[in-house]
């Protein structure tokens, strides 16, 4: 079963309805607010830890730690994988070879597609990859 340990949450401002995201990677936006990476190339700050329901709601974002991460279709993740965003903000497993993405934590426990895994988390130095 999925699980957490935070050691670094930062509260951002929303930049829109995040409802259905919770325990997606988030990124930077404008106007000092958090949106969901929408790319795999894009740089996570961390793993939305709570449901903000419109821009402008205070969005819990875990930056360094142990969190739930939502995995997505890329395929099931396993125990040991470096991880990352994909398009959706959700996990993915990253391959050191691809050097537009970054590396962004490693699975503590794998799950299937649509399932949460846990995830060592440190988004506070993402790793481009190889």
């Amino acid at each position: 079963m999925a699980y957490e340990i935070p050691c670094i949450v930062t509260t951002f401002k929303a930049a829109a309805d995040l409802s259905t995201y919770q325990y997606h990677f988030v990124k930077l936006s404008a106007d000092n607010t958090v949106a969901i990476c929408a790319a795999d190339t894009d740089i996570p700050i961390g793993v939305l830890q709570n449901k903000p329901s419109a821009a402008g709601i205070a969005a819990e974002v875990l930056m360094a730690g142990v969190s739930k991460l939502e995995v997505g279709a890329g395929g099931a993740l396993t125990y040991g994988l470096a991880v990352g965003t994909d398009a959706n903000g959700e996990a993915e497993s990253e391959a050191v070879t691809d050097a537009t993405h970054y590396n962004v934590g490693r699975v503590l426990e794998g799950a299937g597609i649509g399932e949460l895994c846990t995830a060592m988390i440190n988004c506070l130095n993402p790793v481009r990859n190889a």
